[in-house]
């Protein structure tokens, strides 16, 4: 009866120490904001949902005659979709003679290896969202478009690779208006050399960094950078690859209280890959005589100096007549609402930009990338733990079988988690591919 206790003690003790590997080796999960302790502490499944909730928004209007206004509560669901295992298989001698000798090894490489596929997950809201990766989901494969920045700094043509253009960066994201707290930026771990190249002001590198924080670089321009080689590339279609310039024909709202959807004109006849879920977009100034349109900034709906840039939600093709539909994030408001965002209504001939293809990094204040990581259950008869970090919630599950008489005995670590940004406290920088 004591061997299987052992046994238990054992993985208990590989899973703490990959459980610490994860945690510390991968900037997004360890920037994540993983508030959910109690929705972690319990045993989840793929598909659990927990809502929160995010700012409201109101509008104030002039002089002391009350204009009345809904309460409107703004909330934000995060679905655990995601799922990942690796796999570690050794014969009883293997075991005995080497493994138990190397945990710290072993379990530092599986743990790498699953923290980079969940990092990379991670990541991927800063260009749209993620899709769901487990096989036996209903919606295996889809992609949750509700989550990732609609602002971004960068063309996708010319590099970003100075500290002027880091601050432009810092200002552009302060002028619309977002939380003044937590102020960070990643960026692709290639440009760093680049950068701290550019001129005599460095980063002020932190020298006391845990062994695996490798990814911290220090503060600038009172945000706090980070570097990462995994962030992810964003595939544009036709219409931002070719730099077509494409001209504004309707909404789906001419009223302005709430436009989604756009039709433009100007794409290459019957394209079906014109545009791609996660295309950024920008309207164009100068055109003609009509007005250049800026955002309002988001609390206070002053109008800035920003130019009105859009994130596009779908996957769309070009009809017959060279005309593209699509939808897009945030919704685009002139009427005088809560949610009012531009300057002046939307008007017909407008034109707009779509990014290239590029790498994507970002700007983000307020802890707006949340992570969720519910325990996974015990699997009886196989001896199992499931390390929860008591201060993050995030889990890790690690188990153990072995194949009756056949000298194999097989280790598992495991995990489920889903992820989310909240996109108004986003922005993506831009990089050349």
């Amino acid at each position: 009866m004591a061997l299987p206790n052992n046994i238990l003690q054992n993985v208990a003790l590989y899973a703490k120490a990959d459980l610490a590997w994860m945690l510390n080796e991968f900037v997004a999960i360890d920037a994540s904001n993983k508030m959910f302790r109690d929705f972690n502490k319990r045993s989840g499944n793929l598909g659990d949902t927990i809502t929160f909730d995010i700012a409201p928004r109101y509008l104030s209007y002039n002089g002391l005659v009350v204009t009345q206004q809904p309460s409107v509560q703004r909330v934000v669901n995060l679905t655990c979709s995601q799922a990942n295992n690796v796999t570690s298989s050794y014969d009883d001698q293997q075991f005995i003679f080497n493994v138990e000798q190397y945990i710290d090894r072993f379990g530092m490489a599986g743990a790498k290896e699953l923290g980079s596929s969940i990092e990379q997950d991670i990541l991927r809201n800063i260009i749209s969202g993620v899709r769901i990766n487990d096989p036996q989901n209903a919606n295996y494969g889809q992609l949750q478009t509700n989550s990732g920045p609609y602002r971004f700094y960068g063309n996708g043509i010319d590099p970003i690779n100075s500290f002027t253009q880091l601050a432009q960066a810092v200002a552009n994201f302060e002028d619309f208006g977002a939380a003044k707290d937590n102020l960070m930026g990643i960026l692709p771990r290639t440009y760093i050399p680049s950068i701290v190249g550019s001129g005599l002001n460095q980063f002020a590198l932190d020298r006391n960094n845990d062994l695996a924080k490798n990814w911290m670089l220090g503060d600038f321009s009172g945000c706090k950078w980070a570097t990462s080689n995994l962030l992810p590339v964003h595939e544009a279609g036709t219409v931002g690859e070719a730099n077509t310039t494409l001209t504004l024909v309707s909404t789906n709202d001419p009223t302005g209280a709430n436009v989604t959807e756009l039709t433009f004109s100007g794409a290459t006849i019957n394209d079906s890959n014109a545009i791609k879920a996660g295309d950024m977009g920008q309207f164009q100034d100068n055109v003609g005589s009509l007005p250049n349109l800026r955002f309002r900034t988001f609390i206070g709906h002053t109008v800035s100096s920003q130019p009105v840039q859009f994130r596009v939600l779908n996957d769309d093709g070009a009809n017959g007549s060279g005309n593209v539909t699509f939808q897009v994030s945030p919704p685009l408001v002139w009427a005088q609402n809560q949610n009012q965002n531009l300057n002046v209504p939307l008007q017909a001939g407008m034109q707009v930009k779509i990014l290239p293809s590029h790498k994507a990094g970002v700007l983000m204040s307020g802890n707006p990338l949340y992570l969720a990581m519910p325990q996974l259950p015990d699997l009886r008869p196989y001896d199992s733990v499931t390390e929860t970090d008591k201060d993050s919630g995030a889990s890790i599950r690690h188990y153990f079988g072995s194949g009756l008489g056949n000298n194999t005995r097989i280790y598992v670590r495991d995990c489920i988690w889903g992820s989310t940004m909240v996109q108004e406290n986003g922005m993506r920088l831009v990089f050349p591919i």
